[in-house]
């Protein structure tokens, strides 16, 4: 997968965070299609702020998307193409992961 090629630019504060933490398992398995069309359709969703990604060489990955609220990070998990990926994430391509919503209250950074 080809992460964005920039910080997400997020609007003030409240708004929130969703920080997938995952451990890949070995091949890709068709992990690099579908990670870049979840990115591509979490993106159109209403409510969508914007996402950072990395992984490391080892496998380990981190991805934080961004959501006005609670209600869009809803929506977003009960979207059927989302979770046919997140069924196969559980049983192909992820050995361990852990998934943390938190409400941003202050954000600020380089102008």
């Amino acid at each position: 997968m080809n992460p964005p090629a920039a910080i997400a630019r997020t609007p003030e504060p409240p708004y929130y965070a969703v920080i997938f933490t995952s451990q890949r398992t070995e091949g890709d398995r068709g992990y690099g299609a579908m990670a870049e069309r979840m990115v591509e359709l979490g993106s159109r969703c209403d409510g969508f702020l914007g996402i950072e990604t990395v992984r490391d060489a080892s496998g380990l990955g981190i991805t934080v998307s961004y959501w006005r609220d609670e209600a869009a990070i809803l929506a977003w998990k009960r979207d059927a193409e989302h979770q046919q990926a997140q069924r196969a994430g559980q049983q192909t391509w992820y050995a361990d992961y852990q998934m943390r919503v938190a409400k941003v209250e202050r954000a600020y950074g380089k102008p």
